[in-house]
């Protein structure tokens, strides 16, 4: 009964992510959801910036904190370790949804491209932003990295293993290919007001503290073949690598 309770649980926290992360690209677009970043009726500019400023740091700080090794294995003597990984995207999931909700508007404009074909080709960077962060999911090992392999793997009592280092795909050309669809996402915009430049600028300073707390973490776990692969493949923009690449695939944690 346990560990059908895990994998439904497992199943329950993926739907979670998804719902998040369809949301989030409504979210950020303005469009088809019920709220997003500039919707809704704007207070007090003061007010709205500090209630943005902490719903931001809510989930900055629940999704950097439990990312790291210390924490996991703290945390897995209460949680099973077969339900560790979708405890952390349920309460990632749920974080963005208190954000989605709780955001308040500051729909001053910033700039405005009032030029058709820019817009459009704007609205299009948007989009290969979001497919390239879910290219990038799957570039790796999607149902390892929100936690449905784990709780496969506890229903048919096998042990989990972690996913060999392996570099290959989109991995081959930056070290965070997730990221960098990310801020290509929240920064394509034709129309960007002060409440999506707060955002853009809080996530990006976000990313690039976390991908620094990462890479100490990856050096730890995978030792001086990760060091070889930060030194040849850049980290976020697509420059001329060194060298070739070994085949492969690689698992970012």
């Amino acid at each position: 009964m346990g560990r059908i309770f895990s994998f439904v649980y497992g199943l329950s926290a993926y739907a979670a992510f998804l719902a998040a992360f369809l949301y989030a690209i409504g979210f950020v677009a303005g469009a088809v959801v019920p709220k997003s970043l500039d919707s809704g009726e704007p207070g007090d500019p003061v007010a709205a910036l500090l209630i943005n400023a902490a719903l931001l740091a809510v989930f900055a700080i629940q999704h950097s904190v439990m990312a790291r090794p210390g924490f996991k294995t703290w945390w897995t003597r209460i949680v099973p370790a077969s339900i560790e990984r979708s405890t952390y995207v349920l309460l990632s999931s749920v974080a963005l949804g208190f954000l989605y909700w709780q955001w308040q508007p500051l729909p001053e404009a910033v700039w405005h491209v009032g030029d058709e074909a820019g817009a459009i080709a704007l609205w299009v960077l948007q989009a290969a932003g979001w497919l390239l962060v879910l290219a990038s999911t799957f570039a790796i090992s999607h149902f390892d990295l929100f936690g449905l392999r784990q709780v496969y793997l506890n229903l048919r009592k096998e042990r989990y293993l972690n996913l060999p280092f392996r570099i290959g795909g989109l991995y081959r050309l930056v070290r965070h290919p997730l990221m960098l669809g990310f801020l290509i996402a929240f920064w394509a915009t034709p129309r960007m007001t002060l409440g999506h430049l707060l955002f853009a600028i809080a996530t990006t300073a976000y990313i690039l503290i976390a991908l620094q707390l990462e890479e100490r973490d990856l050096i730890n776990h995978h030792g001086e073949k990760y060091r070889e692969y930060r030194s040849e493949v850049p980290m976020l923009l697509p420059l001329p690598r060194k060298q070739s690449q070994p085949a492969g695939l690689f698992k970012e944690t």
